[in-house]
């Protein structure tokens, strides 16, 4: 039996619904108040339907809704090579595996950071595609599959002109997606968090518990970003799309945040 818990969105394919989430008993997600909570895949896929929204030629992305589990967003990048699922979402309806097989289907899946593994190894299966995560977060996967691809290293190219790279940071093995198109675009989850202005990225340990990241983490995100030319950034969230000067933006918000943590405050406050 598939049980995704209601929290996360981790699929275990169990006998029974498990007393805890392996995922959510750690400090970089959270056990609710009222305890964990399960559905079946089966119920899943028919009690939500997915969105989508076309972010640009070649990016369209799909959430869930009603809300669940995280609510984040995957991104169905299509490319002359292959199509390329970026981050996953648990609900796999009959909708939309009739709207991806239209769009072509799936070549290649890579998802930034275990909080959003999800139900990657049923989109595999469903689409005959290999699964790319970074060796760092070997342990957090729940369900073994043929499909996943473990890599190690600093970036991976998995296609012509798309790059996985490696930033750590929330997670040993965090991962952002280069796309070399246009300029440049960076799919980043949650590994760069959008800030709510879409003029400044953030990093954090623990996002539901507000853990910070040290400045030397952030510091070695922006060295693994070096090379990377992008204009455009997308996050894990639906409206986290910066449309323009992207890789600026990022730059300067690294620099303000290791200036925050090492002066104890951005600026002081005026005297009224």
């Amino acid at each position: 039996m598939i049980t995704i818990c209601k929290t996360c969105g981790t699929s275990y394919d169990v006998v029974r619904e498990p007393q805890q989430c392996a995922i959510c008993e750690d400090e970089r997600q959270y056990v609710p108040a009222t305890g964990q909570e399960w559905v079946d895949f089966t119920t899943l896929t028919t009690t939500h339907t997915n969105k989508w929204q076309q972010l640009e030629d070649g990016l369209l992305s799909l959430k869930t809704v009603p809300a669940f589990a995280i609510s984040q967003r995957a991104i169905l990048l299509r490319t002359p090579q292959g199509n390329v699922l970026w981050d996953c979402i648990a609900n796999l309806d009959p909708a939309t595996h009739a709207l991806v097989t239209a769009l072509g289907g799936i070549d290649a899946i890579a998802i930034s950071h275990p909080h959003y593994y999800t139900t990657m190894q049923d989109w595999a299966a469903a689409f005959d595609a290999p699964v790319y995560l970074h060796g760092s977060d070997r342990q957090w996967v729940m369900r073994d599959s043929p499909a996943l691809r473990f890599w190690e290293g600093d970036s991976l190219e998995i296609m012509p002109d798309v790059t996985l790279v490696r930033l750590g940071g929330h997670f040993a093995g965090g991962t952002v997606l280069h796309w070399n198109q246009d300029g440049g675009v960076l799919l980043a989850g949650d590994i760069l968090q959008v800030t709510p202005g879409k003029d400044a990225v953030s990093f954090m340990w623990s996002y539901p518990n507000m853990l910070p990241l040290p400045a030397s983490a952030v510091s070695e995100i922006a060295a693994h970003l070096d090379n990377a030319r992008f204009e455009r950034l997308y996050g894990a969230f639906e409206g986290q799309n910066i449309s323009a000067d992207a890789r600026e933006i990022v730059i300067r918000s690294v620099q303000k945040y290791i200036a925050c943590l090492n002066s104890g405050a951005v600026g002081k406050l005026k005297k009224p």
